[in-house]
């Protein structure tokens, strides 16, 4: 692989400007707010599905389904009809049994993202492939100590990620606190965008989106634009907030009321953090506590300039640079009437676990690259459909995903310490399923209190150096790249503990 050269880039900045001219879904276009479409609708939360006596069954169908976004009809694909698919609410120590059919064109599986459950056999194994007309019966069985938290499951058959993600197929997954924190409302909102074209069709992808990693046209929580939400003043509600997005950052804000950080996706802080905006990821979830105070509030998410064309030409091309557009709101709060009773206080969460106090058996560098091989003139290969001539190519340490290598072997019950470093000039949400991460360096900066994540941001040309306890499973499994037109052009590699 050899690093992208200036005129090749010019190329392929030139393609991605005529794409954009023609009226594509183009990246440099996305504003989030979609001409033509309406909003402004109650927010609608998906139907829940919990555990009873312990274990939560149902059937799950990925096919396609018409169904009404922001005031137009829409073919997309959907779990079970909706837009998201159902949440589904269980307890450490659950069984979730997940009996999938696969009523789409192309191969489809289910990942829990996030869950700690084993990679093998039915439970969360990526290499599971469903054919079209196909069924499948996964069960995940959660520790007795599963952090509770908001997760998510969605498609990981490689190489339709990023298709299939972004058509409409992604739903909540909810594991209850032990110890409730006493709010009014407890609310799921799932992001996501999407791109339709004038019939109201999934809209095609050109091969710069997928080099850069797509933004749909129009942004949307539970599957509604800019939905309306309602509060008295003195209240407390608990916002579960998941990126579904294929490739969009969230720097979100919620001005005028009262906002606190209670979790990153995993466990609870043990103290809520007072916070004016949070950063997430493609596949990273937060939980907000939001305490009411009066007026109209939007919850905003404003651009994040992740890198680009732009980036690797040092600024020499207009145009380049995935940012996003402009600011979204995403919906609106109004908050009015008599003032609610009070709440109480939130209750303390555990202490979260700290691996640098902990011995590490092993030390390892992942580097995350993005480079030109062969010559420019023919297709871009890699997931994007191949062809002759120069391909895009997409690396985890110089390889691309290969199913039947194995990239990297740790013992089971170790800690190790991995640095992951981005050569490349785009930033790279990193996603290790199974074990979360415990982030411990984020460029020349020490992390000093325990921050966990299983989405980790490595901005450009930086690194992020990770502890990983690979407790409780033995299995094979992946690490890869969160923007998932990446992942599915090859920056994934196995993992396996033994």
């Amino acid at each position: 692989m050899s690093p992208l050269t200036r005129r090749q880039l010019l190329v392929l900045g030139a393609a991605g400007a005529g794409a954009t001219a023609a009226g594509g879904a183009g990246l440099w276009l996305t504003t989030g707010n979609g001409s033509g479409y309406t909003g402004g609708e109650d927010l609608a939360e998906p139907q829940e599905l919990a555990s009873r006596d312990r274990v939560l069954e149902l059937d799950l169908t990925a096919a396609p389904a018409r169904v009404r976004v922001g005031g137009r009809e829409a073919s997309v694909h959907t779990f079970n009809g909706s837009l998201p698919g159902p949440t589904l609410r269980a307890r450490a120590g659950d069984t979730i049994r997940v009996a999938m059919r696969n009523g789409l064109q192309a191969p489809t599986n289910l990942h829990v993202h996030g869950l700690h459950v084993s990679p093998q056999g039915n439970s969360d194994n990526p290499f599971v492939s469903i054919d079209p007309g196909g069924s499948f019966d996964y069960e995940f069985a959660l520790p007795e100590d599963h952090p509770p938290g908001t997760y998510w499951y969605h498609p990981h058959r490689h190489g339709h990620v990023a298709g299939q993600v972004a058509a409409g197929l992604y739903g909540a997954i909810v594991v209850e606190d032990p110890d409730p924190v006493p709010v009014a409302r407890d609310r799921v909102m799932v992001v996501s965008d999407l791109s339709l074209d004038a019939t109201g069709n999934l809209a095609e992808v050109d091969q710069m989106q997928q080099m850069m990693g797509r933004e749909g046209q129009i942004v949307l929580v539970n599957g509604q634009l800019r939905p309306q939400l309602r509060a008295a003043p003195g209240e407390r509600e608990r916002w579960r907030i998941i990126n579904a997005c294929p490739s969009r950052y969230l720097r979100l804000t919620l001005e005028g009321q009262g906002v606190r950080l209670l979790s990153r996706g995993l466990g609870r802080l043990p103290i809520p953090e007072e916070v004016t905006e949070v950063v997430l990821a493609p596949g990273n979830r937060v939980e907000l506590l939001v305490e009411t105070r009066q007026g109209v509030s939007a919850l905003t998410a404003a651009p994040v300039d992740r890198g680009g064309v732009n980036a690797m030409m040092g600024g020499a091309m207009r145009g380049g640079s995935v940012s996003g557009g402009d600011p979204v709101d995403l919906l609106t709060l109004a908050v009015s009437g008599s003032a609610g009773s009070d709440p109480g206080p939130v209750p303390e969460g555990q202490p979260l676990r700290d691996l640098r106090n902990e011995p590490a058996t092993a030390v390892r560098t992942l580097d995350f690259a993005m480079g030109m091989s062969g010559s420019m003139g023919g297709g871009m290969g890699g997931g994007m459909g191949g062809g002759q001539g120069a391909m895009m190519a997409f690396t985890i340490n110089g390889r691309e995903f290969d199913p039947e290598r194995l990239d990297e072997t740790v013992a089971a019950g170790t800690v190790e310490e991995w640095t992951l470093a981005n050569s490349s000039p785009m930033d790279h949400p990193i996603h290790l399923h199974v074990w979360p991460m415990q982030i411990v360096q984020d460029g020349d900066r020490d992390v000093t209190e325990p921050k966990w994540q299983d989405v980790v941001n490595v901005p450009a040309r930086s690194q992020v150096k990770v502890r990983v306890a690979f407790d409780d499973f033995a299995g094979r499994t992946v690490i890869h790249c969160h923007i998932l037109d990446h992942e599915d052009q090859g920056m994934m590699a196995t993992v396996q503990a033994r």
